[in-house]
């Protein structure tokens, strides 16, 4: 499997310089756009679809607890209220994973 894979990269190695080096010597563009489109198709979508394979897998794993409160002095400083509900929770609070100054609400 690994012999297959060497001598395809060597051949693919091998017509690029080819085609590189003709183009460099026509003036044309040398059909980057054809390797820039398998790359997507070949490498970027299947990327984009492991990463959200990952992130469903890691979602299903269940809730995990929040990391002990612990009110270090210098997070979640109040000089002032906010100027919306209580004047504690910031404008997209989320009370799973924000903690008051007091601590977590549940």
């Amino acid at each position: 499997m690994a012999a297959i894979l060497q001598r395809a990269a060597l051949s693919y190695l091998r017509n690029q310089a080819r085609a590189s080096s003709h183009s460099a010597t026509a003036g044309g563009h040398g059909g980057g756009h054809a390797l820039w489109k398998k790359m997507s198709f070949f490498v970027g979508f299947p990327a984009v679809g492991l990463g959200m394979l990952n992130a469903y897998l890691g979602h299903q794993e269940g809730h995990h607890e929040p990391a002990p409160f612990v009110p270090y002095e210098y997070l979640r400083v109040r000089t002032k209220r906010f100027p919306w509900g209580d004047g504690q929770k910031s404008l997209f609070h989320n009370p799973h994973v924000n903690a008051l100054p007091s601590g977590y609400e549940h």
